[in-house]
């Protein structure tokens, strides 16, 4: 399977800041990958040196198969779509009318603009101007926009914030959807439970290093403890090690009709982000 990101020791300097340090990753085609941290973890500075609108100070990239000095030509610009702090709308135009614009922009037929508004949900309000929507309905535009031209590679950074949990779904859905069409995605965020729904693989990103980069599910067997969680009848909360030792006291417990819920410790990628950081997600 060919890489859509390859990353060798990328690093970022902003004056006496590091801000990427030493940064190694590669990316499959067809992958959902996160890279997730707090602000100012470095986030952002990664997806802008992936997509060209900042430059490198040391190490190697390769998008889609380009070098950086590729980045700013029509040929890179027409396989990627971007979602970020810097993505904006024309508030006086409709909806409909925004996407027109990037759809001629990227020379994408005007077909796809009903299309991709069908698949953010928001065909209905077409011809509503973009200031009359709420922020929620605004983030799916600027969606839409991303994907006007059927990028093959998708850059989202925290698409997510501070969006209702309706939205969120909404958006969620239609990212999967393009992901089974064939779609990269990389996807900045802090929210470890939208990582943990959404991606295949994820890299815990702090003051500018990766920590650990492996699957959501393979991270939270790694980092438990395997312990058994019981809350009995009377409220009682009993945590057992996962030993030969402890067996015969669970199954009584079982036998007796006591428990009223049982696990085994599973920790969020919240809970082992705090653990190798000593810092929280926010």
């Amino acid at each position: 399977m060919k890489n859509s990101i390859e990353v060798n020791g990328l690093q970022k300097v902003f004056g006496k800041k590091t801000a990427i340090a030493d940064v190694n990753l590669q990316i499959a085609e067809g992958e959902i990958f996160g890279l997730l941290g707090p602000s100012g973890a470095g986030k952002t500075t990664m997806i802008k040196m992936l997509t060209g609108e900042l430059n490198k100070t040391a190490g190697d990239i390769r998008v889609l198969g380009m070098e950086p000095t590729k980045f700013h030509t029509t040929t890179f610009k027409a396989q990627i779509g971007i979602l970020s702090d810097n993505s904006a709308l024309y508030e006086r135009l409709t909806v409909y009318d925004n996407l027109k614009l990037f759809a001629k922009l990227y020379e994408a037929p005007l077909s796809y603009i009903d299309e991709t508004l069908e698949m953010v949900h928001m065909l209905d309000v077409k011809k509503t101007a973009i200031n009359k929507l709420s922020r929620g309905m605004k983030q799916r535009v600027l969606l839409a926009k991303a994907l006007i031209h059927r990028p093959k590679l998708i850059f989202l950074d925290e698409p997510t914030s501070a969006l209702d949990p309706g939205n969120v779904a909404q958006i969620h859905r239609v990212l999967k959807t393009l992901n089974e069409a064939g779609s990269t995605i990389f996807i900045n965020t802090h929210n470890m439970e939208e990582a943990t729904v959404l991606c295949d693989r994820v890299a815990f990103l702090h003051e500018g290093k990766i920590k650990e980069l492996d699957t959501p599910k393979q991270l939270r067997y790694k980092y438990s403890t395997h312990a058994f969680h019981i809350e009995t009848f009377d409220g009682e909360k009993i945590a057992f090690d996962n030993n030969e030792e402890n067996a015969d006291e669970i199954a009584a417990l079982i036998r007796a009709g006591e428990i009223k819920t049982m696990h085994t410790d599973n920790p969020t990628l919240g809970d082992i982000f705090i653990k190798l950081t000593g810092k929280e997600l926010v």
